[in-house]
C-alpha cells in the first residue's frame, strides 16, 4: 500500500496533467491577460495525430511524407512513416525494425543493447538532406542502439551500447532502400554514450576542411550518465572522432529546476531519490555557410557556438581538442531552456522552448533571441523539421508527463501531434550545404 503522501503527490500531479492550460479567458476580466498564444506568421496547424506510440523525432520530405521515430521500450517499431492523419506504419519495413525480443542481451548479469548493425534498435533522431547530382534525397536515421527496458520493479534501465548497435543509416526515400551504414568504434561511441541529434555538410573537400569529398555528419552525445560532446563522421571513409567532450558548454546545469506549464519539475524515477534532469548537450544547428555550429545543453539558458573548423580537425593533430575548447563562444541566453534546434534558408536558428510552450529564434544578424510561435498545444516540441513547403513541422509528445519521469505513472494523454507553422520572411529548407 502506498503512503498517503505518495498517493496525494500522484493525485496532485495528475490534476496538473489534466489542467495543463494555465491562462484565463480574457473575457472574464478587465485586466491584461496572457492568452498563451503568439503566431504572427499565421495559425499553428494540426497536421498529424499519434494514437499508438509517443514520438521523438520527425523529418518532412519533399514529397509530403513525414517520417517519425520512437525510442524503444516495448513499441512494435522504432522508425515509421505517416500514412494518413491518424496512423503510421513501420519504415522501410517491419523486418528492418528489430523485434522487441532481440533489442538487448545480458553478459555476466550486465544488460547490453543489440549489436545488430542491419536493423533498427532504438531510433532517436531523423534528418533529410535534399537530392544532389551524386546523392538521392536521403533520410538519415540515428540509432542509439540503447533501448529502454524495465527491471523487475518496473524501473527504467538503459543497456550499455555494443559496437554495431549505435549507427547512422542513410535511406534513399525514392526507393525506400538503405544505401549506407556507419558504425562507431568504442573509443568514439562509449558504452554509455547516447546520440541525440545530427546535422550534415555534404560539400566537397575544398569547402569542408579535412574531409575526403563526401561530406561530414555532426552528431551530439547527450548521455545522462556519460560524457557529453560532439561526434564527427567523415562520410567518405567512415572515420569518426570526438570533440569538446566534457567542455563546460556541453554539460548540464547542476541542480536545475525548470517549470513546465507553470509547475516546477523534478525527476522522479522508481527506486531512485528525487533528482534533477541530467541531460547535457541537446540542440545543434549549422550556420548557412557551414562554418559555425550553434548548440545548447537541455538544462542551460545559454546558447554557444564553435567554429566547425575546430570540430573537423582530425585526432592526428595534437592540439585539436585544446583548440576546440579555446574557441567556444558564449552567445548569451536564449530566453529559457532550449530543447531541439532547426534552421532555415534565412539563417535563423529555431529553438524549442519547453518551459514556455513555444519556439524561439536565435537571429545571427541581431545576436538576439526572438519569440517565433507560442501556443498552449506546444507541450514539449521534441523535434523540428523545415519542409520544402515553407513550413516548420514539430512533434508534440508531452515528455515531462511520461512514466519514466514520474515514478512509473504515465500522465500523458493521447493523441500526440505533429504541428506546423509558416516560416517568416519566405523562409524554406536550407540546402546550400547539400550541393556537391
Amino acid at each position: 500500500m502506498k503512503p498517503v503522501s505518495a498517493i496525494a503527490g500522484l493525485v496532485a500531479f495528475y490534476s496538473i496533467a489534466v489542467a495543463q492550460v494555465t491562462f484565463q479567458n480574457s473575457s472574464q476580466t478587465i485586466l491584461r491577460v496572457d492568452n498563451g498564444s503568439y503566431a504572427p506568421n499565421g495559425p499553428v496547424e494540426e497536421v498529424h495525430y499519434y494514437y499508438n506510440q509517443w514520438p521523438i523525432g520527425l523529418a518532412a520530405a519533399s514529397d509530403g511524407r513525414i517520417f517519425v521515430c520512437y525510442t524503444r521500450g516495448t513499441d512494435a517499431y522504432t522508425l515509421g512513416v505517416t500514412v494518413n492523419t491518424t496512423a503510421e506504419v513501420a519504415y522501410p519495413s517491419q523486418a528492418l525494425n528489430l523485434p522487441v525480443s532481440e533489442l538487448n542481451t545480458t553478459f555476466n548479469g550486465i544488460q547490453f543493447g543489440s549489436a545488430n548493425a542491419s536493423a533498427f534498435i532504438s531510433v532517436q533522431a531523423l534528418y533529410i538532406t535534399t537530392a544532389t547530382a551524386s546523392r538521392p534525397e536521403t533520410l538519415w536515421v540515428l540509432d542509439t542502439g540503447r533501448p529502454t527496458i524495465m527491471d523487475a520493479q518496473g524501473a527504467p534501465t538503459m543497456p550499455y551500447a555494443q559496437p554495431g548497435g549505435p549507427k547512422l543509416v542513410a535511406i534513399n526515400i525514392a526507393n525506400n532502400s538503405i544505401y549506407e551504414t556507419y558504425t562507431f568504434p568504442s573509443s568514439v561511441h562509449y558504452p554509455d554514450s547516447y546520440m541525440n541529434d545530427l546535422r550534415f555538410d555534404l560539400r566537397n573537400e575544398s569547402e569542408v576542411p579535412f574531409s575526403t569529398g563526401k561530406g561530414v555528419a555532426y552528431v551530439n552525445d547527450s548521455s545522462n550518465e556519460g560524457r557529453n560532446g560532439f561526434i564527427v563522421i567523415d562520410l567518405g571513409t567512415g572515420d569518426s572522432w570526438r570533440r569538446l567532450t566534457q567542455d563546460p558548454s556541453v554539460l548540464r546545469t547542476p541542480n536545475n529546476v525548470p517549470s513546465y506549464q507553470g509547475f516546477p519539475f523534478y525527476l522522479k524515477q522508481i527506486g531512485q531519490p528525487i533528482q534533477w534532469q541530467p541531460e547535457g548537450l541537446d540542440g545543434i544547428q549549422l550556420s548557412l555557410d557551414g562554418k559555425t555550429m550553434y548548440y545548447s545543453p537541455l538544462t542551460s539558458d545559454y546558447m554557444y557556438s564553435v567554429p566547425t573548423y575546430n570540430l573537423l580537425l582530425r585526432p592526428q593533430d595534437p592540439l585539436a581538442e585544446i583548440a576546440a575548447h579555446n574557441n567556444v563562444s558564449n552567445l548569451g541566453q536564449h530566453g529559457g531552456q532550449a530543447n531541439g534546434f532547426e534552421g532555415d534558408s534565412n539563417g535563423l536558428v529555431y529553438m524549442s522552448m519547453p518551459e514556455q510552450n513555444s519556439i524561439n529564434i536565435y537571429n545571427p544578424s541581431t545576436l538576439q533571441a526572438e519569440l517565433y510561435v507560442r501556443d498552449p498545444r506546444i507541450i514539449w516540441a521534441d523535434s523540428m523539421s523545415v519542409g520544402s513547403d515553407g513550413y516548420i513541422y514539430y512533434n508534440i509528445n508531452q515528455l515531462p508527463y511520461q512514466a519514466q519521469w514520474n515514478n512509473g505513472t504515465d500522465l500523458r494523454t493521447f493523441p500526440g501531434a505533429v504541428l506546423r507553422s509558416k516560416l517568416p520572411g519566405n523562409g524554406t529548407k536550407a540546402t546550400a550545404l547539400y550541393v556537391v
